[in-house]
């Protein structure tokens, strides 16, 4: 269940649909880069990502190649269907739309440490949120790929950069998945989600589903 935000020591963000509108980014982008494979091979890649939502580029790609493409030499391609993609991307992240009440949440939650934990590309992701002014909102860091969000998770709690009690905001199975091993309080944000079965997966668990982090700021005067 949901806390009063204030209790929250910790929060904790995925990138994609959650703080930034970037899904759909990256959904053109994996069609774009895998449409030279044909068209049934690139929308089979789509249906994967979006099925898969929240974990890595590197793990996609590989399932990619290993799984729909079948390649005989999966390290030898990777590399450059990653540089691909990374290219393809970049200038949708700068450009998309941040979360509405972002900033507001900041300000009602001063004393909170804030953390970046996604599935996208760590080196990416710091140089785009520097860029777009918006590291200065997470002092926790942002972290992301390749190393995986479950691990980031076991890694930050165990240093202590994550002390609970913690909350999760997450539009992904994953997301849940991993705020849930963890022992983090999980939201689900389900305006810019590509999760398309998240209804039917959320409907016996007690999680807070709500549109976007907008939606979240009266939480606190809940009683």
């Amino acid at each position: 269940m949901l806390r009063n935000l204030a209790d929250y020591r910790c929060l904790v963000f995925d990138c994609d649909g959650v703080v930034l509108d970037s899904n759909a980014v990256k959904t053109r982008a994996f069609h774009e880069v895998a449409l030279p494979f044909g068209d049934s091979v690139a929308q089979a890649f789509v249906d994967y990502h979006q099925a898969n939502g929240g974990i890595s580029r590197y793990r996609k790609f590989e399932y990619f190649l290993q799984d729909i493409v079948r390649a005989e030499d999966v390290q030898a391609l990777l590399p450059g269907l990653l540089e691909q993609y990374a290219a393809a991307v970049r200038q949708g992240l700068l450009d998309c739309a941040v979360a509405p009440g972002l900033q507001a949440l900041r300000a009602q939650l001063p004393d909170s440490r804030w953390l970046i934990v996604s599935g996208g590309d760590e080196a990416e992701l710091r140089d785009v949120f520097s860029a777009r002014g918006l590291d200065r909102l997470f002092d926790g860091g942002i972290f992301g790929s390749p190393t995986p969000k479950d691990r980031i998770l076991a890694r930050e709690l165990a240093s202590g950069n994550i002390a609970g009690p913690a909350l999760f905001l997450g539009d992904s199975r994953f997301d849940y998945q991993c705020a849930h091993e963890a022992g983090l309080d999980f939201v689900f944000l389900d305006g810019w989600s590509e999760f398309h079965d998240a209804a039917a997966f959320f409907a016996d668990k007690s999680v807070a589903v709500l549109r976007d982090i907008q939606a979240l700021l009266g939480i606190e005067e809940t009683p």
